[in-house]
């Protein structure tokens, strides 16, 4: 295995390991719609986490019914199989730029780290409930709350920026309660979006790089 090899596997490694402790943490220690920090003062306030489940894809969206939700998580792992062979064929075959195997690597790390929620959290996790005494329980004598392939994705982090009401004067949402940033999301959705700004940030380069060197091999 060479360095670059060793750099993809190590980030998806870390990324996954710690994704995984601290939905593990949340799930065994929280309730649905529990959140800390919402009480504090400044900057605290800002960094909350606030436990939601997400039985779909991203912002909840997702197929109806049992089926449907089968055929995201099979969709799913055959993606994450893709991009497994696209990242080993790119270091094995394109000596590609580190940044790019990086980039590849935090997506991929993201999309495993949701799969495992969804592979496993309903059969090794009781389900979840809107009180203190309805935290989940790992491994409960009576089963999980879900099939394999059926679990729900835990998501946590809460970044409120602004959170006010509106003045009066402002049309149509007047008077209304207003949240700067308020997607609660993971450590793997994290990954992946960091993954994909960077990517589109530097593709250029990325392309420029990698002409640069099928140019020279041509010579």
């Amino acid at each position: 295995m060479n360095s670059l090899a060793k750099k993809s596997v190590f980030i998806i490694l870390a990324v996954v390991i710690v994704d995984q402790i601290v939905k593990i943490w949340v799930k065994t220690h929280m309730f649905i719609g529990e959140s800390s920090f919402q009480h504090w003062g400044w900057p605290m306030q800002w960094f909350q986490l606030a436990f939601t489940e997400n039985p779909g894809m991203a912002f909840g969206w997702g197929l109806p019914g049992e089926w449907g939700k089968i055929f995201l998580s099979v969709f799913r792992i055959l993606a994450i199989g893709g991009m497994i062979y696209l990242i080993r064929w790119l270091i094995k075959y394109k000596q590609p730029k580190t940044g790019l195997i990086v980039c590849g690597s935090l997506i991929l790390a993201g999309a495993i780290g949701n799969m495992i929620d969804c592979m496993f959290y309903g059969v090794i996790f009781s389900n979840t409930g809107y009180a203190a005494n309805t935290v989940a329980e790992f491994m409960p004598a009576g089963g999980g709350y879900a099939p394999f392939l059926q679990g729900k994705v835990v998501d946590m982090l809460y970044f409120p920026m602004i959170d006010t009401v509106l003045p009066d004067w402002v049309p149509f949402w007047g008077g209304k309660n207003f949240v700067f940033f308020s997607p609660v999301f993971n450590i793997a959705d994290s990954a992946v979006t960091v993954g994909v700004a960077l990517m589109l940030i530097f593709q250029k380069r990325f392309e420029i790089k990698e002409l640069a060197k099928d140019k020279n091999e041509a010579n």
